[in-house]
């Protein structure tokens, strides 16, 4: 698999009533002997660059020590954080992560319940069969970004009643494992597990699940996704992009009545969506982009997902019109419904989504709540003409990307209510008329793209007002002509933005071969028309020899019968040649 972007790679856990600390201390108790020893034995087989285990030594307390903690009551250690800070700078991050090998004298820990060892550098590690054990009576396991190597074997037995788990960007492989009810959420993403995941999901199926969240994205997982959820009706959170999973989306998906956050992206997925999914009424993310579905967006996830914050159904087969239910989604910050076969006008409704006519708030992260704590959302959005991927500043992000549809009609004046918004993109439609002349009100756009189509008429004067904007890509419009408005912003743009334009100004040059543009064009447009003396000459010419003739005509009596006479002769002698002929 390629290199993925970390943030993309993990769902964010975190445990609102037990944050970790490495700074974590008990002051209260001292420690028990052979757990102070097993913690030392521990420590010998690690590397340790920064010195951050220096002061576990035989003199002191290990319920002193960095990373422990120990029970106020009994004196045992109890949680061990040894994630390593991403606080630090770049360079002092490095140096803090733990290496080595992993020592089984974590087993004498009998009383552990949280252990984190997540961002080290336990590089090509074989994670040891003993250490599965630790699992047993743990209610959080991080051990995240670590390149550790093995297969995971099943846990079905976890006493503590509700235990997260985090094994993502690892390089584990196999199939996935068979997991204890007890488990409310577990993040395998970024690993290398392949298979099916039918006997992940249906095993044990009259038993229900605690589980809550499910993120197995950046696998090599395969088949079909098996229709066996209503055994999991605590999820709240399902990730399951970058895999290959095919087949059709499962009805009893809509079971999930809890379900908040829906990624089945990048995969090879077909057919409708279900319409079982309209019961899932609580989703704030419906992101299936990338996969091979088909049919006419469902008008009822306008009416039925009314909490839809991102809706990402790109690059698929969708076809018909953008029904207009959808304007009633007044949360949703992000539309993308790019490279499908869409059709008809786009819906003037648009002014109707209130998230994006407001301004950014305060809050910048979408996140969803669980028993244990939240997790954040994070989408990629093409901005720019680059793919992003956002995920702590999402809440801020706001954009419409229907592009490389076939929508005709003109841009909806409506649009321009939408002062919210972030980015547009309709590029590669068959859009006619002209741009809004109201776009200067769009405050917000930093990124704009109605590059090929048949856009007509002038750069409205008003997009000078746009101060955040940063990329305008209007290529590919023959129609549009006119000078390009001056703004600092325009004019510091790169010239093949207007390729296949009639545009001309600044930033184009005057001999610039990018563009397409007349001379007599600019002449008209600019109002300075050179006088060609040879061309009035000949018009001049010709008017005075034309009153030459009729004037005498006209006003003497013996002038027109002369010239009446004459033409009575030529039309004599015109009869009789046809005469003669025919």
């Amino acid at each position: 698999m390629g290199t993925v972007p970390i943030s993309f790679l993990i769902m964010l856990l975190f445990l609102e009533s037990f944050k970790p600390s490495f700074c974590a201390r008990n002051h209260n108790m001292s420690c028990i002997q052979i757990e102070k020893q097993a913690l030392l034995r521990f420590k010998q087989d690690l590397k340790d660059p920064s010195n951050r285990l220096a002061a576990w030594t035989n003199d002191g307390d290990c319920c002193k020590w960095d990373g422990i903690v120990c029970s106020d009551v009994t004196g045992h250690v109890i949680q061990l954080h040894l994630g390593s800070s991403q606080d630090a700078s770049r360079a002092a991050h490095e140096r803090s992560k733990l290496g080595g090998k992993l020592n089984p004298s974590l087993l004498d820990l009998k009383y552990l319940t949280y252990l984190d060892l997540s961002n080290n550098k336990f590089k090509e590690t074989q994670i040891p069969t003993w250490f599965w054990n630790l699992s047993s009576y743990l209610y959080y396991l991080n051990i995240s970004r670590n390149q550790f190597q093995g297969h995971i074997p099943d846990l079905p037995t976890m006493t503590n009643p509700s235990v997260v788990i985090d094994l993502s960007s690892n390089n584990f492989r196999g199939l996935l494992p068979r997991l204890s009810s007890n488990v409310t959420a577990i993040d395998l993403s970024n690993n290398s597990m392949s298979g099916s995941i039918s006997h992940f999901l249906c095993y044990k199926v009259n038993e229900p699940m605690k589980l809550e969240v499910l993120n197995l994205g950046n696998n090599l997982l395969s088949g079909e996704i098996p229709d066996c959820w209503k055994k999991w009706p605590r999820l709240v959170g399902i990730k399951f992009c970058d895999n290959n999973f095919s087949g059709k989306i499962p009805s009893s998906m809509g079971s999930l009545t809890s379900l908040q956050s829906l990624h089945l992206r990048k995969n090879s997925l077909v057919g409708e969506v279900p319409s079982s999914i309209k019961n899932c009424r609580e989703l704030l993310t419906v992101d299936f982009g990338g996969n091979r579905l088909s049919g006419h967006i469902p008008p009822w996830m306008g009416g039925r997902l009314s909490k839809l914050i991102i809706l990402s159904l790109h690059t698929n087969k969708f076809n018909g019109n953008i029904p207009k239910e959808l304007c009633v989604l007044s949360s949703l910050q992000i539309l993308d419904l790019s490279h499908n076969n869409f059709t008809g006008n786009i819906p003037s409704c648009v002014n109707n989504l209130s998230a994006m006519v407001s301004r950014n708030n305060s809050d910048n992260k979408i996140f969803y709540r669980t028993s244990k704590g939240s997790f954040f959302e994070d989408i990629l959005v093409v901005m720019k003409g680059r793919v992003v991927e956002y995920s702590n500043t999402l809440k801020l992000v706001k954009t419409v990307d229907l592009s490389d549809n076939n929508l005709s009609g003109e841009i909806p004046k409506e649009m321009t209510s939408l002062v919210g918004l972030q980015s547009l993109n309709f590029s590669h439609n068959l859009l006619v008329g002209r741009i809004p002349d109201n776009i200067g009100a769009m405050v917000s756009l930093e990124c704009v793209d109605l590059s090929t189509n048949l856009l007509s008429g002038k750069i409205p004067p008003a997009i000078s007002h746009l101060t955040f904007l940063s990329y305008l890509n209007l290529s590919n419009n023959k129609r549009i002509t006119g000078k390009i408005p001056t703004s600092t912003q325009l004019q510091s743009l790169d010239a093949s933005s207007f390729l296949g334009t009639e545009l001309f100004g600044p930033p184009l040059s005057e001999n610039s071969n990018a563009v397409t543009f007349s001379s007599s064009a600019r002449e008209k447009e600019e109002g300075r028309h050179d006088v060609d003396w040879s061309y009035l000459s000949i018009e001049l010419g010709f008017s005075f020899g034309l009153l030459g003739v009729l004037v005498p005509v006209l006003f003497c009596k013996s002038w027109r019968f002369v010239y009446f006479q004459f033409l009575d002769d030529i039309l004599h002698n015109l009869c009789g040649i046809i005469s003669k002929y025919f």
